[in-house]
């Protein structure tokens, strides 16, 4: 297998590694620079030691940016450098959360609470109960109107379940909170994977502009020998 050696470390890589400095993007060329001053456009650098400077470059940018990184950034750079997907390692975190029995009760009951089949097993629980005091147990029931027990009742659930809800509300926040964090780091690294993709285009260029030349190259130095030759029959 073909190797070449870094400017960088002299160490030998596959070919197929291989990058030329001219093909590098400014920024990312003058980010080596300051580490490897001798390090020139014909100079020779591995796939890995340019990930390492890209991501260099990409953190710097980002400070540049927010000032410090959060570790919703070093998450994103973390995922680049990794290459991961950020969907599906926040499907790994979800997966592994772990609820408490209160919070699966409280989401339960906001659930229940905020349906039909709940409204309409109340409302006939209501009917009943008024329907047997007044009609069945003509007003002389256990609970009389204007049914106080009743209204005892409603007040006690009322008091119950408002908390319970406000508890479900406030992890529903948590989560919107967490959709809001996802996409953020989603649409971050999409940026920073654009900026990256433009310098991968850019070197993509650089070399076919290079491999072009080369083929006019030999097709000059072709024609130089046929005429070469013409030329010679003709004496």
């Amino acid at each position: 297998m073909k190797t070449f050696v870094s400017s960088i470390s002299q160490k030998e890589f596959p070919i197929n590694e291989k990058f030329i400095g001219g093909a590098i993007r400014k920024s990312i060329f003058y980010s080596i620079l300051k580490d490897h001053a001798d390090f020139t456009k014909k100079s020779t650098i591995a796939l890995s030691e340019l990930n390492f400077y890209r991501q260099k470059y990409l953190a710097n940018y980002l400070l540049e940016e927010v000032g410090e990184l959060t570790s919703l950034e070093n998450d994103v750079l973390e995922t680049i450098a990794n290459n991961e997907m950020i969907t599906a390692k926040s499907i790994t975190a979800d997966e592994g959360a772990d609820f408490s029995v209160g919070q699966r009760l409280a989401d339960a009951v906001a659930s229940f609470g905020g349906s039909w089949k709940f409204i309409i097993i109340f409302g006939l629980f209501i009917a009943i109960w008024i329907t047997s005091n007044i009609v069945f147990l003509m007003n002389k029931g256990f609970d009389p109107y204007p049914f106080i027990l009743l209204n005892l009742i409603l007040s006690c659930l009322a008091a119950l379940q408002a908390p319970v809800i406000m508890m479900s509300q406030n992890r529903q926040e948590e989560k919107d909170r967490e959709r809001a964090q996802k996409d953020y780091m989603i649409n971050l690294k999409a940026e920073l994977e654009i900026r990256t993709l433009h310098e991968k285009l850019d070197h993509l260029i650089i070399h076919q502009q290079q491999e072009l030349l080369t083929i006019q190259q030999v097709q000059v130095e072709m024609l130089d020998d046929i005429m070469k030759q013409l030329n010679l029959k003709r004496e």
